[in-house]
């Protein structure tokens, strides 16, 4: 009987039901980076991840799980492909594409956006990106299941793949695979992952290394969350209060609702706001209903005073002004909103009355241009078709398992730290925005310095900081310095 309806499940109308198989194409393209022309290949579609079944114990086949979409980009004109470093990179949510990225700032192709990163009128377009990174190594940006063109093959459920171990255990296969097809075992490799993509990057640093045997040469780490506890706001949790306040005081500041001392320097400032908050505001905060009322008022009026609020909302909010309220409250007099991804954008409520913005504007400058631009490209220029939705940020993954972190904060800094320990060559390039409110840059410093690995790996840990937000490439003077960051951080954890 067994064997029965195991031989209906591959039948279907009286037939075999095909396998899913790959879908590849290859286009051939040139891109101009540093004055220099880089001739490159494009591999774009999917490959079938398939998983060993085993029966009374022993090997029995292959099963196909999963199509994961991506795209490749490998420099033409290479005499030595094996050594020519390779960065695997995607993106966060979880439930997102690695779209951002890929197009905002390491792929051979932009957005066009002004200086600011504001939204322009559509319709929008690609133009050539000569800050890439590929000069320098090539590029495969993977969309994890149920995002992009990615999909569980029939008769897999998709919620299967939604969740942190099995999204790192899977993403990891995949390079696996695509290390082996393409004989790229023996090229200096990198991680590049964006907020969530963080958390994934840290976790495979040790699932690749410890599952597979492969050792990476660095992890670049875009808009840190390594420690969910560090921008997790439950009750009782104080630490996120103490971390987000220097970077709502740099927003403040890029606002003018600072005093005149304060709005002389960012740097100056975020220096002084960053000791207040590791050291009045943090032993005022851990005090609770012990603190002296003569310490809290003096606390009340600092607060005040970095935030570029009113004294009375710091006090009616018994010291703890929470990020989503503090976009709705900052611009409240100008019926204005900041952003949640990047505090220096606008946004318009219905009314000024709420307690959150209705939506998040840095989001939706960006929204548009790459959902659109991306459609356009991958079938214009790369030549792949599907008519699937290409799923550039979807709450189907939701809800997300966190096991094994359920009931407590998911936490991938301890693979990252016993990753580096095991490995003494891994590199890490960090890239903080100044004005990114979903992982604020003191959350990063704060998980960076408990990593507790031996002092002698502490300068494998570069931390790079940008005037701009989470997607800090869309700020185009930060773009042209993320470049000059990453190109350096690519040379030193590549064998000369």
């Amino acid at each position: 009987m067994a064997d029965e309806s195991k031989n209906e499940e591959k039948k279907e109308n009286g037939k075999e039901k095909p396998e899913p198989k790959d879908n590849l194409v290859e286009t051939n393209h040139v891109v101009t980076i540093n004055g220099r022309k880089v001739n490159y290949t494009v591999t774009t579609g999917t490959i079938v991840l398939k998983e060993e079944t085993e029966k009374d114990g022993k090997a029995e086949g292959h099963k196909p799980k999963a199509e994961i979409f991506f795209i490749a980009y490998t420099r033409d004109g290479i005499k030595n492909q094996k050594k020519r470093p390779l960065t695997f990179s995607f993106n966060g949510g979880p439930g997102s594409s690695s779209v951002w990225l890929h197009l905002g700032v390491l792929g051979p192709r932009r957005i066009v956006t002004d200086d600011v990163g504001n939204l322009l009128q559509p319709p929008y377009e690609l133009i050539e990106n000569e800050f890439s990174i590929l000069d320098k190594t090539d590029l495969v940006f993977i969309d994890p299941v149920s995002t992009g063109y990615s999909r569980a093959v029939e008769g897999e459920k998709p919620r299967d793949f939604h969740g942190f171990k099995k999204d790192i255990e899977y993403v990891g296969d995949f390079i696996r695979l695509y290390c082996s097809r393409y004989g790229r075992w023996t090229s200096p490799k990198f991680l590049a992952g964006e907020s969530y993509g963080t958390t994934r990057a840290a976790g495979l640093s040790g699932y690749l290394q410890e599952r597979h045997g492969m050792y990476l040469n660095g992890i670049m780490l875009i808009s840190v969350v390594l420690n969910f506890q560090t921008i997790r706001f439950p009750v009782g949790n104080d630490l996120p209060y103490i971390l987000y306040l220097p970077t709502m005081t740099a927003t403040a500041w890029y606002h003018n609702k600072l005093d005149a001392k304060l709005q002389a320097s960012l740097e100056d400032t975020i220096e002084e706001v960053r000791q207040f908050a590791m050291k009045e505001y943090t032993l005022a905060l851990m005090q609770g209903a012990a603190l002296p009322e003569k310490e809290k008022v003096k606390i009340e009026r600092k607060l005040a005073r970095y935030l570029g609020i009113s004294l009375d909302y710091v006090k009616r909010s018994n010291l703890r002004v929470q990020y989503f309220r503090f976009c709705k409250e900052l611009l409240r007099d100008q019926h204005r909103t900041v952003g949640r991804l990047d505090s220096r954008f606008l946004g318009i409520d219905r009314d000024a009355a709420g307690e959150y913005f209705e939506y998040d504007p840095s989001y939706a400058v960006i929204q548009g241009p790459y959902t659109a631009t991306f459609n356009d490209y991958v079938r214009q220029e790369l030549k792949f078709e599907s008519d699937l939705p290409y799923e550039i940020l979807t709450g189907k993954v939701w809800p997300w398992n966190y096991e094994p972190h359920m009931n407590e904060f998911a936490n991938v800094a301890e693979t990252l730290r016993k990753a580096m320990t095991i490995n003494p060559y891994l590199k890490v390039y960090v890239a903080n925005g100044y004005y990114d409110l979903a992982t604020p840059f003191l959350a990063t410093e704060y998980t960076m310095n408990h990593l507790d690995i031996d002092a002698t790996l502490m300068d494998n840990i570069s931390m790079h900081y940008y005037e701009a937000g989470h997607m800090m490439y869309a700020h185009l003077p930060s773009l042209m310095q993320m470049k000059l960051d990453m190109d350096s951080f690519l040379d030193t954890a590549v064998p000369a």
